[in-house]
C-alpha cells in the first residue's frame, strides 16, 4: 500500500523550512526505496507545530511537529518519535473547532478537484445552477451571513442590490488585499483551499447576472496569487468556469489581479481605482459600487470569507448556516491568533465564544511566559482591550457596544511590557503612512495626532495635549471619507481610556 506524507505548501509553512523537509523526505524515500506519496497540502492552521508533517497510517494521518530536517531520517525509523503528536484530528487545538469554511484546508491536495469534490466541494455550485437569481439571494440573506471584512454589511442585501439593477455588465470583486496586523486567513484559504474560493464567487455571478470576477491580491502574498493561477486555470479545464459553467450554459470567467502594497486599497472604492488602472485613492459615496462600481457598473464586492462561506450556504441551507452564532452574528468566525501568543493560529468557531477562552485556551498565554495586558481586535484600526473585557461575547454588536470591533478576525496579544501609549501614536503614525491624501481630516489629522502625543510622551503639556488628541480624533471620525482616518481614533482612544497610566510622564520616565 503507498503511503501518503502530507507537507504543507502553505506560506507560513514554507517560511520554516517546509520546502526543504519535503525535499529531504523525497531523498529518504529514495533511498529507501519506499512506495510512497508525498502531498502537498495547506496548513491546518496550528501554525506553531509547522512545518507539520502528517503520515497517513490505517485511515489516520499521525502527526509529527514541529519538524526540522535533522528529524526526518528518524520519522522512518522509530514509531515513538520525539515529535509524534498522534491522530492529528484529535488535537485539541483542532478538535473542538467548528470547521466550516475551513473545513477542508490542510486536509486535501490543494489543487485537486477529485479531493476537492470528494469533501463536498461544488455541491453549492451545483445547487445554485438548479436556482434561480432570486432564491439564491434569498437563501443568503435568510442565513444571515455578513461580511467578513470588517464592516459587517449583510451580504444578502449587497447582493440583492445588484440582482435588481439592470445593466448589460456586472462584475463580482473579490477583495482579498489583506492588509490588517495579525490577519491570514485570506492567504491561508487561498492557498490551502482555493476552489472554495472560486466556486463561492461563480454562485455570486450566477446570484446577480454578473459574468466576469476579479481576484484583488495583495503584492505581499505571491504564493498565494501563483496558487489562485494554477487553481483558475484548472478550474477552466474541469468547466467549473468559462462559458458553459458545470454544463448549465451559464457564463463565468474569473482573473486575478495583484495590489502593490497600499492598505488603503482594502478599502473597496480604493480597490475599484486601483483595479481599473488609477492611482488607489477613495471614491465619494454615493454611488455605492452597488450600483456604480467597476468601470461605473453593478458590482458585488465582498472578502474572500464572505465568498468562501457561500459554497456551505447553498450546499446545506440557510437554516443550518443560522444554527452557528449569536444575536445578528450568524454563522462562524475564522479567528487569527497572533502577536505575543504562546499558539499562533488560526481558530474557526461560532460567534459567541470570548477572548479569555481563545487566548488562554487556544493561545495557551504569552509567548514570553509574562502576563497578557491588552489585545487588539480587528487589525491597526481596531481597540485596544484590557484583561476586564476579554468575557465580551464574540459578535458585532456585542463588540460594538465596548467600543471595538471585530474586522476580519485578527487578535493581536501583547504582555505588560507593551507601551499603549507608544501603541497610539503607532495609530496615528499608520494613518499617516497609509492615507491616500484625499480628505483633510485623515491627510492632516493624523500627522498632527502623531506630532501631539509624542509630545504628551515627552511629558509636555500633558492634560491639555490629551484633550486635543480627543478633539482631534472626534474630527477624524466624524470627517473622514473612509474608514482608515474615520477609524484610527479608535485605538486612540482606546488606548487613552483603558491604559491611561501610560500616558503620564511618570510611566514615560519609567519606560525611558
Amino acid at each position: 500500500m503507498t503511503l501518503r506524507i502530507y507537507i504543507p505548501c502553505d506560506a507560513a509553512a514554507v517560511s520554516v523550512g517546509a520546502d526543504e523537509v519535503a525535499d529531504a523526505i523525497r531523498t529518504e524515500i529514495s533511498k529507501r526505496k519506499l512506495d510512497a506519496t508525498i502531498v502537498r497540502n495547506g496548513t491546518r492552521g496550528m501554525l506553531w507545530l509547522e512545518p507539520l508533517v502528517e503520515i497517513e497510517e490505517a485511515g489516520k494521518r499521525i502527526g509529527f511537529g514541529p519538524i526540522g530536517i535533522e528529524d526526518v531520517p528518524s520519522l522512518f525509523e522509530t514509531a515513538a518519535h520525539p515529535k509524534a503528536l498522534g491522530d492529528i484530528a484529535e488535537i485539541p487545538y483542532f478538535k473542538s473547532q467548528q470547521r466550516v469554511t475551513f473545513a477542508r484546508c490542510g486536509i486535501t491536495d490543494p489543487l485537486s478537484v477529485h479531493d476537492y469534490e470528494k469533501l463536498g466541494g461544488l455541491a453549492g455550485l451545483k445547487k445554485a445552477i438548479a436556482l434561480t437569481s432570486a432564491d439564491i439571494v434569498k437563501m443568503v440573506t435568510d442565513s444571515g451571513l455578513r461580511g467578513r471584512g470588517g464592516a459587517g454589511f449583510p451580504t444578502g442585501i449587497k447582493w440583492n442590490t445588484v440582482a435588481g439593477t439592470t445593466a448589460a455588465q456586472k462584475y463580482i470583486v473579490c477583495n482579498a488585499d489583506e492588509g490588517d496586523s495579525g490577519t491570514f486567513a485570506d492567504r491561508m484559504l487561498m492557498e490551502g483551499d482555493p476552489f472554495l474560493l472560486i466556486e463561492g464567487m461563480a454562485i455570486a455571478g450566477l446570484a446577480v447576472g454578473a459574468t466576469k470576477g476579479f481576484i484583488y491580491i495583495r503584492s505581499e502574498y505571491p504564493h498565494a496569487f501563483a496558487q489562485m493561477n494554477r487553481a483558475i486555470e484548472i478550474a477552466y479545464t474541469k468547466k467549473i468556469l468559462g462559458a458553459n459553467v458545470l454544463g448549465s450554459g451559464k457564463t463565468f470567467d474569473l482573473e486575478t489581479r495583484l495590489g502593490a502594497g497600499a492598505y488603503i486599497c482594502g478599502e473597496e472604492t480604493s480597490l475599484l481605482e486601483s483595479l481599473e488602472g488609477r492611482r488607489g485613492q477613495v471614491r465619494a459615496k454615493p454611488p455605492l459600487p452597488a450600483l456604480q462600481g467597476l468601470f461605473g457598473k453593478p458590482t458585488v464586492i465582498n472578502n474572500v470569507l464572505s465568498f468562501a462561506a457561500v459554497p456551505t450556504i447553498l450546499a446545506e441551507g440557510s437554516a443550518y448556516y443560522q444554527e452557528f452564532g449569536i444575536g445578528r452574528s450568524r454563522g462562524t468566525m475564522p479567528i487569527q491568533l497572533a502577536g505575543n501568543i504562546k499558539q499562533g493560529g488560526l481558530i474557526e468557531r461560532a460567534f459567541g465564544f470570548s477572548l479569555k477562552e481563545i487566548i488562554e485556551v487556544y493561545g495557551g498565554g504569552t509567548y514570553t511566559g509574562r502576563p497578557v495586558r491588552a489585545v487588539q481586535v480587528g487589525g491597526p484600526l481596531g481597540a485596544y482591550w484590557p484583561t476586564h473585557l476579554f468575557d465580551t461575547p464574540f459578535g458585532y454588536e456585542e463588540f460594538a457596544a465596548k467600543g471595538g470591533m471585530i474586522g476580519h478576525g485578527g487578535i493581536v496579544v501583547f504582555d505588560d511590557s507593551v507601551d499603549l501609549a507608544r501603541q497610539a501614536r503607532f495609530a496615528m503614525e499608520f494613518c499617516a503612512i497609509e492615507s491616500c491624501g484625499k480628505c483633510t481630516p485623515c491627510r492632516i489629522g493624523s500627522t498632527r495626532g502623531m506630532e501631539t502625543i509624542d509630545k504628551i510622551i515627552k511629558g509636555e503639556d500633558v492634560a491639555n495635549n490629551i484633550e486635543l488628541v480627543r478633539d482631534l480624533s472626534e474630527v477624524m471620525r466624524d470627517g473622514s471619507l473612509c474608514a482608515l482616518g474615520g477609524l484610527t481614533p479608535m485605538p486612540v482612544l482606546s488606548a487613552l481610556d483603558h491604559f491611561p497610566e501610560d500616558f503620564t510622564p511618570a510611566h514615560q520616565a519609567a519606560a525611558e
